[in-house]
């Protein structure tokens, strides 16, 4: 049977490699879940999501030249991602998020960085010996 592209099958978990799981799909072919598909995260040991003969719903990614490239976690509903939330730098000072406030800002640190390692290299190189 000739599948496209966006299909969603039940499957069954037939073997699990380091790379990616084996997966049965109904007509008796067989599909490959690569690691990646597995899950929204990093999965490191596929063998913590998906167990031999576990039950699955996947995706069809790719048919072609007999292979099929198959995906699990597009067959589940995508998480929201959180929020970022940025730290505050100086919870005395008003923040402002203008380019050029953030510029002023950035020079100040800068600065103060640099001078700070001219310093010690001014130090370090005084100090030595000839």
């Amino acid at each position: 049977m000739g599948y496209t592209a966006g299909t969603i099958l039940d499957g069954k978990v037939k073997s699990i490699a380091n790379f990616g799981a084996f997966i049965a799909l109904p007509d008796g072919s067989t599909g490959l879940v690569h690691i990646s598909e597995v899950a929204y995260f990093y999965v490191s040991d596929i063998r913590q999501h998906l167990t031999e003969g576990q039950d699955v719903k996947v995706v069809v990614l790719s048919a072609e030249g007999g292979k099929i490239n198959l995906s699990i976690k597009k067959a589940l509903p995508q998480p929201e991602r959180p929020a970022r939330s940025r730290p505050a730098q100086n919870a005395s000072a008003p923040e402002s998020n203008s380019f050029d406030d953030m510029l002023k800002r950035f020079l100040a640190d800068s600065d103060s960085k640099i001078s700070g390692s001219r310093q010690y290299a001014d130090h370090k190189t005084k100090n030595r010996r000839r």
